[in-house]
């Protein structure tokens, strides 16, 4: 690699963010079209990564096997928080109640996909990409969606951000990759980091990995631009209280970039942590607690800015976990678990399907009952208002949701 090749890709890499010198600014955003989702909707998902466990969350509270195979860690009857006569919630999740008596919340039991795989790392390239369990794509399925909303020269990363410091494999397109940001502020400066500053001094040349570099330094100039300015105008959530932690500030930050009237159809976020092998109870109550303390904040904040039927907001786990709990007091690995989706305007549907059959296992796992590419691809098609099957590569069998 030279040393031409090097300082980009530094400048690529740096604070997990894109720096950018200020000559690049010639490409302006106005360049890309309107900043508008054809169908008008925006979708937020939340990824529990580690491998929720799924029957801690939604509690099959009338079935003696749960009990059995879980005398430590299982959720006691009167703890559960009802949703039927069948299934609860975690009682850490109880502000999620409200949500679903106002039909604001459906629950999709058993979600996998076929022959699953019990690896972290695998099982969520697989959620990512949107691929079988044997096939390996380098581009994620919001990534290839960006490529088929942004044709000819309506390039607009923006359309897709993820809040973070990194962008995960989920948000990368074969031609354009969405944009990761913790502060649109933070963001901003950074672009104009004396660091890259430097750089105007370089320039293009027949090269055509250097030229991609460029077209991508410039594209994100402008976003950074564009986000900052955008922000900027308008204050928001002035009358909404988020708790302060990690899950709580990054859906703060998209209610903001909401409020600000930006064209992104899909924001991605991350909350970690339910890797739980050892000690479950006590973890699993923290994280779901916070999970449900600031998606219930959320919307809050979305329905008094009359948004809350204009944004939904998806939730999933890259597997579940065993039926049965370890000897360590908490539980490994497994398949099958659950989706949220809230608000969006979305007719309450309450609890889509079946509670989990825990007398009908494979190898002491949950079956599948719902591809999770289902769920794409109805969100996709009835939602966004996109191609499902140009993104997914083929075509899956919709949901009743819309």
């Amino acid at each position: 690699m030279n040393r031409r090749d090097f300082l980009f890709q530094s400048a690529l890499t740096t604070a997990g963010s894109l720096l950018i010198p200020n000559f690049l600014k010639a490409y302006e955003l106005s360049a890309m079209g309107q900043p508008v989702a054809p169908s008008g909707k925006i979708l937020v998902i939340v990824q529990l990564s580690g491998g929720n466990d799924g029957l801690n969350t939604v509690v099959p509270y009338r079935n003696d096997i749960y009990y059995r195979e879980r005398p430590t860690i299982a959720i006691p009857t009167d703890k559960v928080v009802p949703l039927t006569d069948e299934i609860g919630l975690h009682p850490a999740m109880h502000p999620l109640r409200a949500l679903y008596d106002d039909g604001l919340l459906t629950v999709i039991n058993n979600v996998g996909y076929p022959n699953p795989d019990r690896s972290h790392f695998r099982s969520m390239d697989i959620w990512q990409t949107g691929s079988d369990a044997n096939q390996y794509k380098t581009s994620g399925w919001v990534g290839r969606y960006l490529d088929a909303a942004c044709t000819g020269t309506a390039r607009q990363p923006f359309r897709t951000i993820e809040v973070d410091d990194t962008l995960s494999l989920a948000m990368k397109g074969e031609s354009l990759n969405g944009i990761a940001l913790l502060d649109p502020k933070k963001l901003y400066k950074q672009t104009r980091s004396k660091l890259v500053t430097g750089l105007s001094h370089e320039h293009p040349d027949d090269n055509q990995s250097v030229a991609y570099l460029y077209k991508t330094l410039a594209e994100t100039v402008s976003t950074a631009d564009y986000v900052f300015d955008k922000t900027a105008q308008k204050p928001s959530s002035a009358g909404t209280t988020y708790p302060n932690h990690e899950l709580g500030n990054r859906l703060h930050t998209v209610s903001q970039l909401i409020q600000s009237g930006m064209g992104t159809s899909v924001y991605y976020v991350s909350i970690s942590g339910f890797d739980t092998h050892i000690n479950q109870p006590g973890q699993q109550a923290r994280l779901l607690g916070q999970y449900a303390e600031a998606v219930s904040a959320f919307m809050t904040d979305l329905k008094a800015a009359g948004r809350q039927n204009d944004v939904l907001l998806m939730t999933f786990s890259e597997f579940g976990r065993r039926v049965k709990q370890n000897a360590s007091n908490g539980t490994d690995h497994g398949t099958a678990s659950n989706v949220f989706l809230l608000g969006g305007g979305l007719p309450g549907r309450g609890v889509l399907n079946e509670a989990p059959n825990l007398s009908n296992l494979t190898d002491g796992d949950l079956n599948y009952t719902v591809d999770f590419r289902q769920i794409y691809a109805t969100l996709l098609r009835d939602y966004l208002g996109a191609d499902d099957m140009a993104v997914l590569g083929r075509s899956f069998e919709p949901l009743k949701l819309v």
